[in-house]
């Protein structure tokens, strides 16, 4: 027998036993929503005035991510970057099926919203699987590895040279356990003083970073995205397979379903401990900027991508809008 909504007593679509909680489609949607906003305001992510941009993958995250904060009234567009993964197998790239789902999605908000999408191999004459492979067999960066970085930049640039004022990702609660439980297990101090839900913006060009979704499960935004009726793409990136944080996150699972509500205490838990001062001695790196793309970097002369690509950036004509 199927739970009852709380609300209404309606059949639900969702048990989140970690909340004690069931909710049918529609008190779900409000409720996800109501608690985004709050979340927003308590961590001062953003305001109504902000040109925020969203960073789409096409899957259930980001594109949710997008649609909750154009439903709150916040100025969100999106952009997509095209990193050329598996172009070569044609209609079943994993590239062109994320794009088809960013574009799907863009068009159905096209008249509350702009879209913006960046071909890597278009601005920088190489997609990310060959720019990961170049160098000497003993140089070359992993491809994950060179894939944020090119993101993480890519993301900065397009946000800064387009004027948004914030930069939103869909980093959910799954995501954000199991990054903090790879940072714990080995001691990466660094890494911990830097994982936090909102990146301030610099002096330097940075842009200010937000992870609105940082509260919900990955299992509530899959159900939201599916209660609200937004297409994504499910697979996984190709490239992923055997990636450390995917076995942290069966781990944290386990955990889990043996104590509901493990990964929130965990994460939160974390945070708090960072605001009483568990890292006490703290400092944020001082940023420059890079001497041939002038994004802000903590490295003197090139910055990390300039090194990896190693040609300049083009110009922001060589982005498209959808």
């Amino acid at each position: 027998m199927g739970y009852r909504c709380r609300k209404c007593t309606g059949q639900s679509v969702i048990n989140m036993r970690q909340h004690r909680l069931a909710l049918c489609g529609d008190h779900f949607i409000e409720w996800v929503q109501k608690h985004t906003a709050e979340f927003i305001r308590k961590h001062r992510m953003m305001d109504t005035e902000d040109r925020i941009l969203v960073a789409v993958s096409g899957g259930k995250d980001s594109l949710s991510l997008w649609s909750i904060l154009l439903d709150l009234g916040y100025q969100a567009d999106g952009i997509y970057i095209d990193l050329g993964i598996d172009w070569d197998l044609a209609e079943t790239g994993y590239s062109k099926r994320s794009l088809d789902y960013a574009l799907a999605f863009a068009h159905s908000v096209s008249s509350r919203a702009r879209f913006h999408v960046l071909d890597v191999k278009g601005v920088y004459g190489s997609s990310v699987k060959e720019i990961a492979s170049r160098g000497p067999a003993g140089a070359r960066r992993k491809f994950c590895s060179a894939c944020g970085l090119i993101k993480r930049h890519e993301l900065n640039r397009m946000a800064r040279e387009l004027g948004y004022t914030v930069l939103a990702t869909g980093h959910n609660l799954d995501d954000e356990a199991a990054v903090l439980m790879g940072n714990a297990m080995n001691w990466e101090i660094d890494y911990m003083k830097r994982q936090a839900l909102v990146l301030p913006s610099s002096d330097t060009g940075l842009i200010k970073k937000v992870k609105p979704l940082a509260r919900f499960y990955e299992r509530e935004m899959a159900a939201y995205a599916i209660v609200k009726g937004i297409p994504y793409i499910v697979d996984e990136c190709p490239f992923s397979e055997g990636a450390t944080s995917l076995g942290y996150k069966e781990i944290l699972n386990s955990m889990e379903k043996n104590s509901s509500g493990t990964k929130l205490k965990f994460y939160f838990e974390f945070l708090k401990a960072k605001k009483k001062g568990l890292f006490p001695n703290h400092v944020p790196p001082e940023l420059g900027q890079c001497e041939k793309c002038g994004e802000p970097t903590g490295a003197t002369g090139l910055c990390a991508f300039c090194r990896l690509i190693e040609r300049p950036g083009r110009s922001i004509d060589h982005i498209t809008q959808a």
